[in-house]
Protein backbone atom coordinates (compact mmCIF):
# COMPACT_ATOMS: atom_id res chain seq x y z
CA UNK A 1 0.00 0.00 0.00
CA UNK A 2 2.86 2.52 0.77
CA UNK A 3 6.81 2.10 1.01
CA UNK A 4 8.99 2.70 3.70
CA UNK A 5 9.22 0.98 7.13
CA UNK A 6 6.85 1.88 9.81
CA UNK A 7 8.34 3.66 13.82
CA UNK A 8 7.31 0.86 15.71
CA UNK A 9 5.07 1.80 19.18
CA UNK A 10 4.20 -0.86 20.82
CA UNK A 11 2.80 -4.67 20.92
CA UNK A 12 -0.64 -5.19 21.10
CA UNK A 13 -1.40 -9.23 21.58
CA UNK A 14 2.17 -9.73 20.07
CA UNK A 15 1.19 -7.73 17.04
CA UNK A 16 3.28 -5.37 16.15
CA UNK A 17 1.91 -1.62 15.64
CA UNK A 18 3.49 1.08 14.12
CA UNK A 19 2.68 4.51 12.41
CA UNK A 20 3.94 5.59 9.15
CA UNK A 21 5.56 9.10 9.45
CA UNK A 22 2.55 10.44 6.95
CA UNK A 23 0.38 9.47 10.07
CA UNK A 24 1.78 12.94 12.03
CA UNK A 25 0.78 14.72 8.96
CA UNK A 26 -2.67 13.36 9.58
CA UNK A 27 -2.54 14.13 13.37
CA UNK A 28 -1.71 17.72 13.18
CA UNK A 29 -4.25 17.98 10.68
CA UNK A 30 -7.24 16.91 13.02
CA UNK A 31 -5.75 18.62 16.10
CA UNK A 32 -5.73 21.74 13.80
CA UNK A 33 -9.37 21.37 12.67
CA UNK A 34 -10.90 20.00 15.58
CA UNK A 35 -9.35 22.91 17.52
CA UNK A 36 -11.47 25.10 15.67
CA UNK A 37 -14.59 22.49 16.19
CA UNK A 38 -14.07 22.73 19.62
CA UNK A 39 -14.27 26.22 20.08
CA UNK A 40 -17.71 26.54 19.44
CA UNK A 41 -18.11 24.17 22.79
CA UNK A 42 -15.83 25.79 24.67
CA UNK A 43 -16.30 29.76 23.81
CA UNK A 44 -13.10 31.97 24.29
CA UNK A 45 -10.79 28.91 26.17
CA UNK A 46 -8.86 28.27 23.03
CA UNK A 47 -6.17 26.25 25.15
CA UNK A 48 -9.24 24.05 26.36
CA UNK A 49 -10.44 23.43 22.82
CA UNK A 50 -6.67 22.37 21.97
CA UNK A 51 -6.55 20.30 24.75
CA UNK A 52 -10.17 18.43 23.57
CA UNK A 53 -8.44 18.46 20.13
CA UNK A 54 -5.61 16.68 21.04
CA UNK A 55 -7.19 14.10 23.52
CA UNK A 56 -10.36 13.30 20.50
CA UNK A 57 -7.43 13.03 17.23
CA UNK A 58 -5.52 10.52 19.41
CA UNK A 59 -9.14 8.75 20.90
CA UNK A 60 -10.04 8.54 17.05
CA UNK A 61 -6.89 6.47 15.87
CA UNK A 62 -6.76 4.79 19.25
CA UNK A 63 -10.52 3.99 17.28
CA UNK A 64 -8.69 3.03 14.28
CA UNK A 65 -6.60 0.66 15.94
CA UNK A 66 -8.96 -1.44 17.76
CA UNK A 67 -10.54 -1.33 14.43
CA UNK A 68 -7.32 -2.97 12.57
CA UNK A 69 -6.84 -5.16 15.69
CA UNK A 70 -10.45 -7.19 15.02
CA UNK A 71 -9.41 -7.65 11.82
CA UNK A 72 -5.79 -9.32 12.91
CA UNK A 73 -7.53 -10.84 16.37
CA UNK A 74 -10.05 -12.47 13.49
CA UNK A 75 -7.26 -13.58 10.84
CA UNK A 76 -4.94 -15.02 13.63
CA UNK A 77 -8.02 -17.10 14.94
CA UNK A 78 -8.41 -18.17 11.24
CA UNK A 79 -4.65 -19.35 10.74
CA UNK A 80 -3.19 -15.95 8.59
CA UNK A 81 -0.80 -14.82 10.64
CA UNK A 82 0.11 -10.65 10.94
CA UNK A 83 2.78 -8.80 10.06
CA UNK A 84 1.74 -5.97 12.03
CA UNK A 85 -0.83 -2.83 12.08
CA UNK A 86 0.23 0.50 11.05
CA UNK A 87 -1.17 3.83 11.12
CA UNK A 88 -0.32 6.31 8.08
CA UNK A 89 -2.07 9.16 6.80
CA UNK A 90 -5.57 7.75 5.61
CA UNK A 91 -6.23 5.72 8.55
CA UNK A 92 -4.67 2.15 9.27
CA UNK A 93 -4.26 -1.23 7.73
CA UNK A 94 -3.39 -4.89 9.17
CA UNK A 95 -0.94 -6.35 7.52
CA UNK A 96 -2.15 -10.21 6.67
CA UNK A 97 0.87 -12.57 5.42
CA UNK A 98 -1.23 -14.32 3.39
CA UNK A 99 -4.81 -13.89 1.43
CA UNK A 100 -7.29 -15.29 3.23
CA UNK A 101 -8.38 -18.87 1.78
CA UNK A 102 -12.05 -19.64 1.62
CA UNK A 103 -15.54 -16.98 1.43
CA UNK A 104 -16.25 -17.46 4.84
CA UNK A 105 -12.38 -16.69 6.48
CA UNK A 106 -12.53 -13.57 4.11
CA UNK A 107 -16.27 -12.54 5.26
CA UNK A 108 -15.26 -12.82 9.05
CA UNK A 109 -12.48 -10.92 8.86
CA UNK A 110 -13.18 -8.09 6.76
CA UNK A 111 -16.72 -7.99 8.75
CA UNK A 112 -14.20 -7.84 12.14
CA UNK A 113 -13.54 -4.61 11.87
CA UNK A 114 -16.91 -2.91 11.30
CA UNK A 115 -18.49 -4.68 14.17
CA UNK A 116 -15.59 -3.04 16.55
CA UNK A 117 -16.36 0.56 14.92
CA UNK A 118 -20.12 0.04 16.10
CA UNK A 119 -19.15 -1.07 19.14
CA UNK A 120 -17.08 2.16 19.74
CA UNK A 121 -19.76 4.09 18.40
CA UNK A 122 -22.13 2.79 20.65
CA UNK A 123 -19.73 2.92 23.76
CA UNK A 124 -19.25 6.87 22.77
CA UNK A 125 -22.83 7.76 22.03
CA UNK A 126 -23.80 6.35 25.64
CA UNK A 127 -21.47 7.73 27.73
CA UNK A 128 -21.88 10.70 25.78
CA UNK A 129 -25.76 10.59 26.92
CA UNK A 130 -25.39 9.57 30.37
CA UNK A 131 -22.41 12.14 30.78
CA UNK A 132 -25.33 14.96 29.19
CA UNK A 133 -28.26 14.07 31.55
CA UNK A 134 -30.53 12.79 28.58
CA UNK A 135 -30.59 12.17 24.76
CA UNK A 136 -32.23 15.85 24.08
CA UNK A 137 -28.97 17.37 25.91
CA UNK A 138 -26.75 15.10 23.59
CA UNK A 139 -28.24 15.98 20.45
CA UNK A 140 -28.06 19.52 21.25
CA UNK A 141 -24.16 18.71 21.68
CA UNK A 142 -23.40 16.85 18.20
CA UNK A 143 -25.15 19.82 16.64
CA UNK A 144 -23.27 22.44 19.10
CA UNK A 145 -26.45 24.13 19.43
CA UNK A 146 -25.95 27.70 20.98
CA UNK A 147 -27.66 26.59 24.06
CA UNK A 148 -26.10 23.57 25.05
CA UNK A 149 -24.06 23.40 28.08
CA UNK A 150 -23.19 19.38 27.83
CA UNK A 151 -19.76 20.74 28.60
CA UNK A 152 -16.32 19.51 26.40
CA UNK A 153 -17.02 15.52 27.92
CA UNK A 154 -19.92 15.07 26.10
CA UNK A 155 -18.95 17.44 23.06
CA UNK A 156 -16.04 15.17 22.35
CA UNK A 157 -18.01 11.90 23.06
CA UNK A 158 -20.41 13.03 20.52
CA UNK A 159 -17.48 13.56 18.20
CA UNK A 160 -16.53 10.20 18.50
CA UNK A 161 -19.69 8.46 18.06
CA UNK A 162 -20.10 10.62 14.93
CA UNK A 163 -17.05 10.55 13.52
CA UNK A 164 -17.11 6.22 14.07
CA UNK A 165 -20.76 6.23 12.88
CA UNK A 166 -18.91 7.73 9.51
CA UNK A 167 -16.20 5.75 9.67
CA UNK A 168 -18.46 2.06 9.75
CA UNK A 169 -20.76 3.77 6.93
CA UNK A 170 -17.71 4.65 4.52
CA UNK A 171 -16.16 1.50 5.27
CA UNK A 172 -18.84 -0.66 4.45
CA UNK A 173 -19.32 0.79 0.90
CA UNK A 174 -18.79 -2.28 -1.62
CA UNK A 175 -16.49 -0.82 -2.96
CA UNK A 176 -12.65 -3.28 -2.57
CA UNK A 177 -10.34 -2.73 -0.39
CA UNK A 178 -12.80 -1.26 1.89
CA UNK A 179 -14.29 -3.01 4.25
CA UNK A 180 -17.54 -3.60 2.22
CA UNK A 181 -15.29 -4.44 -0.77
CA UNK A 182 -14.10 -7.17 1.01
CA UNK A 183 -18.07 -8.30 2.03
CA UNK A 184 -18.78 -8.36 -1.34
CA UNK A 185 -15.62 -10.33 -2.55
CA UNK A 186 -16.65 -12.88 -0.21
CA UNK A 187 -20.27 -13.19 -1.30
CA UNK A 188 -19.02 -12.99 -4.77
CA UNK A 189 -16.44 -16.01 -4.27
CA UNK A 190 -19.06 -18.11 -2.54
CA UNK A 191 -20.87 -17.65 -5.58
CA UNK A 192 -18.72 -17.98 -8.10
CA UNK A 193 -15.89 -20.46 -6.59
CA UNK A 194 -12.95 -18.31 -8.08
CA UNK A 195 -11.23 -15.94 -5.73
CA UNK A 196 -9.84 -14.44 -8.81
CA UNK A 197 -13.28 -13.63 -10.31
CA UNK A 198 -14.58 -12.43 -7.03
CA UNK A 199 -11.91 -9.95 -6.22
CA UNK A 200 -11.83 -8.18 -10.00
CA UNK A 201 -15.46 -7.63 -9.61
CA UNK A 202 -15.02 -6.35 -6.13
CA UNK A 203 -12.42 -4.14 -7.64
CA UNK A 204 -14.18 -2.75 -10.22
CA UNK A 205 -16.94 -1.59 -7.93
CA UNK A 206 -13.65 0.42 -6.30
CA UNK A 207 -12.40 1.63 -9.04
CA UNK A 208 -15.74 3.41 -10.03
CA UNK A 209 -16.30 4.40 -6.06
CA UNK A 210 -12.96 6.33 -6.35
CA UNK A 211 -13.89 7.87 -9.55
CA UNK A 212 -16.89 9.73 -7.90
CA UNK A 213 -14.86 10.46 -4.56
CA UNK A 214 -12.55 12.37 -7.32
CA UNK A 215 -15.24 13.97 -9.04
CA UNK A 216 -17.10 14.88 -5.06
CA UNK A 217 -13.50 16.50 -3.91
CA UNK A 218 -13.00 18.41 -7.15
CA UNK A 219 -15.82 20.13 -6.74
CA UNK A 220 -16.12 20.37 -2.80
CA UNK A 221 -12.40 22.00 -3.35
CA UNK A 222 -13.46 24.41 -6.07
CA UNK A 223 -17.48 25.28 -4.62
CA UNK A 224 -17.17 24.79 -0.88
CA UNK A 225 -14.11 23.63 0.87
CA UNK A 226 -10.28 23.21 -0.25
CA UNK A 227 -9.54 21.00 2.42
CA UNK A 228 -12.11 18.56 2.71
CA UNK A 229 -12.29 18.14 -1.36
CA UNK A 230 -8.50 17.93 -1.80
CA UNK A 231 -9.17 14.94 0.96
CA UNK A 232 -11.27 12.85 -0.69
CA UNK A 233 -9.25 13.23 -4.16
CA UNK A 234 -6.15 12.21 -2.35
CA UNK A 235 -8.35 8.83 -0.87
CA UNK A 236 -9.93 8.48 -4.24
CA UNK A 237 -6.74 8.07 -5.90
CA UNK A 238 -5.54 5.48 -3.16
CA UNK A 239 -8.85 3.15 -3.06
CA UNK A 240 -8.28 3.20 -6.96
CA UNK A 241 -4.37 2.76 -7.07
CA UNK A 242 -5.37 -0.10 -4.45
CA UNK A 243 -8.11 -1.92 -6.41
CA UNK A 244 -5.95 -1.97 -9.58
CA UNK A 245 -3.04 -3.63 -7.27
CA UNK A 246 -5.45 -5.79 -5.68
CA UNK A 247 -6.55 -7.23 -8.96
CA UNK A 248 -2.93 -7.87 -10.83
CA UNK A 249 -1.53 -9.23 -7.53
CA UNK A 250 -4.99 -11.42 -7.03
CA UNK A 251 -4.38 -12.57 -10.48
CA UNK A 252 -0.75 -13.69 -10.27
CA UNK A 253 -1.40 -15.48 -6.64
CA UNK A 254 -3.70 -17.50 -8.36
CA UNK A 255 -0.98 -18.79 -10.49
CA UNK A 256 0.94 -19.73 -7.77
CA UNK A 257 -1.79 -21.09 -5.61
CA UNK A 258 -0.49 -24.27 -3.89
CA UNK A 259 3.10 -23.95 -4.22
CA UNK A 260 5.09 -24.08 -0.72
CA UNK A 261 8.03 -23.04 0.45
CA UNK A 262 9.79 -26.22 0.38
CA UNK A 263 8.92 -26.49 -3.40
CA UNK A 264 11.51 -24.09 -4.24
CA UNK A 265 14.12 -23.93 -1.90
CA UNK A 266 17.36 -24.79 -1.91
CA UNK A 267 16.93 -28.50 0.69
CA UNK A 268 20.74 -28.69 1.01
CA UNK A 269 21.32 -25.63 3.40
CA UNK A 270 24.90 -24.60 4.53
CA UNK A 271 24.73 -24.26 8.27
CA UNK A 272 27.70 -23.30 10.61
CA UNK A 273 27.60 -25.34 14.31
CA UNK A 274 26.52 -22.62 17.18
CA UNK A 275 29.43 -24.26 18.94
CA UNK A 276 32.20 -23.68 16.19
CA UNK A 277 34.65 -20.90 17.25
CA UNK A 278 34.76 -17.93 15.28
CA UNK A 279 38.08 -18.74 13.90
CA UNK A 280 37.08 -22.18 12.56
CA UNK A 281 34.12 -20.00 11.13
CA UNK A 282 35.99 -17.90 9.13
CA UNK A 283 38.34 -19.86 7.57
CA UNK A 284 35.77 -23.46 6.68
CA UNK A 285 33.02 -21.33 5.54
CA UNK A 286 33.29 -17.97 5.13
CA UNK A 287 36.61 -18.30 2.84
CA UNK A 288 35.92 -21.14 1.42
CA UNK A 289 32.05 -20.15 0.47
CA UNK A 290 32.67 -16.44 0.49
CA UNK A 291 29.03 -15.53 1.79
CA UNK A 292 28.30 -12.45 3.50
CA UNK A 293 26.13 -14.68 6.24
CA UNK A 294 25.50 -18.01 7.20
CA UNK A 295 22.46 -19.85 9.08
CA UNK A 296 23.69 -21.60 12.76
CA UNK A 297 22.22 -24.95 13.81
CA UNK A 298 22.80 -26.38 17.44
CA UNK A 299 23.53 -29.87 18.00
CA UNK A 300 20.17 -31.04 16.96
CA UNK A 301 20.19 -29.31 13.91
CA UNK A 302 18.05 -26.61 15.56
CA UNK A 303 17.93 -23.10 13.47
CA UNK A 304 19.51 -20.49 16.12
CA UNK A 305 19.99 -17.27 14.21
CA UNK A 306 22.70 -16.36 11.52
CA UNK A 307 26.14 -14.77 11.53
CA UNK A 308 27.73 -12.05 9.70
CA UNK A 309 30.80 -12.60 8.20
CA UNK A 310 31.65 -8.73 9.02
CA UNK A 311 30.82 -9.23 13.09
CA UNK A 312 32.55 -12.56 13.03
CA UNK A 313 36.22 -10.31 11.26
CA UNK A 314 35.18 -7.50 14.13
CA UNK A 315 36.28 -9.39 16.59
CA UNK A 316 40.19 -9.48 17.81
CA UNK A 317 42.32 -12.02 16.07
CA UNK A 318 43.55 -13.17 19.40
CA UNK A 319 39.96 -13.89 20.64
CA UNK A 320 38.48 -15.27 17.69
CA UNK A 321 39.42 -18.83 18.64
CA UNK A 322 38.19 -18.52 22.07
CA UNK A 323 34.68 -17.18 21.39
CA UNK A 324 32.22 -19.46 19.89
CA UNK A 325 30.01 -18.38 16.46
CA UNK A 326 26.77 -18.32 19.34
CA UNK A 327 28.53 -15.37 20.75
CA UNK A 328 27.77 -13.38 17.88
CA UNK A 329 24.41 -14.73 16.45
CA UNK A 330 21.75 -12.15 14.99
CA UNK A 331 18.74 -12.36 17.12
CA UNK A 332 16.36 -12.55 14.84
CA UNK A 333 15.27 -16.28 14.35
CA UNK A 334 11.39 -15.38 14.56
CA UNK A 335 11.80 -12.88 11.56
CA UNK A 336 13.94 -15.27 9.43
CA UNK A 337 11.97 -18.51 10.13
CA UNK A 338 8.98 -20.09 7.91
CA UNK A 339 7.64 -23.47 8.05
CA UNK A 340 8.32 -25.40 4.64
CA UNK A 341 4.43 -26.47 4.24
CA UNK A 342 3.94 -22.44 4.16
CA UNK A 343 2.10 -21.24 1.19
CA UNK A 344 4.73 -19.17 -1.51
CA UNK A 345 2.70 -16.05 -0.84
CA UNK A 346 2.93 -16.12 2.77
CA UNK A 347 6.60 -15.16 2.04
CA UNK A 348 5.49 -11.75 -0.10
CA UNK A 349 4.76 -9.57 3.29
CA UNK A 350 8.08 -10.38 4.70
CA UNK A 351 10.32 -7.29 5.55
CA UNK A 352 12.97 -9.93 6.34
CA UNK A 353 13.39 -11.50 3.15
CA UNK A 354 13.80 -8.30 1.43
CA UNK A 355 16.16 -7.25 3.77
CA UNK A 356 18.49 -10.05 3.93
CA UNK A 357 17.67 -11.88 0.71
CA UNK A 358 16.18 -15.67 2.22
CA UNK A 359 14.60 -16.91 4.80
CA UNK A 360 15.26 -20.11 6.83
CA UNK A 361 12.78 -23.26 6.17
CA UNK A 362 11.92 -25.20 9.74
CA UNK A 363 9.98 -27.77 10.93
CA UNK A 364 7.88 -27.76 13.53
CA UNK A 365 10.98 -28.70 15.56
CA UNK A 366 12.88 -25.95 14.10
CA UNK A 367 15.02 -28.01 12.02
CA UNK A 368 16.96 -26.05 9.58
CA UNK A 369 15.60 -28.04 6.12
CA UNK A 370 16.66 -25.43 3.68
CA UNK A 371 16.78 -21.92 2.57
CA UNK A 372 14.15 -19.73 0.28
CA UNK A 373 15.87 -16.87 -1.28
CA UNK A 374 14.66 -14.15 -3.13
CA UNK A 375 15.58 -14.69 -6.09
CA UNK A 376 13.84 -18.13 -5.67
CA UNK A 377 10.62 -16.08 -4.17
CA UNK A 378 11.25 -13.87 -6.94
CA UNK A 379 11.48 -16.50 -9.82
CA UNK A 380 8.58 -18.06 -9.43
CA UNK A 381 6.25 -14.97 -9.12
CA UNK A 382 7.73 -14.18 -12.87
CA UNK A 383 6.25 -17.35 -14.10
CA UNK A 384 3.12 -16.58 -12.19
CA UNK A 385 3.16 -13.34 -14.24
CA UNK A 386 4.14 -14.30 -17.50
CA UNK A 387 1.30 -16.99 -16.76
CA UNK A 388 -1.41 -14.48 -15.91
CA UNK A 389 -0.70 -12.14 -19.13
Amino acid sequence: MFGGRSIPLVRVFGIRVGVDPSWFLALFLFIWWLTDYYRAALPGDDSGAFALATASALLFFLSILLHELGHAVVAIRNGISIAGIDLWLFGGIAKMSQDTSSPGVEFRVAVAGPVVTLLIAILCAGLGIAAAGGANEYWNAVAFDAESTAGGFVAMMSYLASINVLLLVFNLIPAFPLDGGRIARAIAWKVTGDRTRATTFAATIGRGFSYVLIGVGVFLAIQIDFLSGIWLVFIGMFLGQAARSATYQSAVLSRIEGVRVQDVMDHEPVAIPAGMTIADGLHEYFLRYRYDWFPVVDDAGRFVGIVDRERAERIPDDRQGVFTVREILRNEEDNLRVRTDDPLEVLLGRQALMRLGALMAVDDGDRLLGVVTWDQVRRALQQGTAEAR
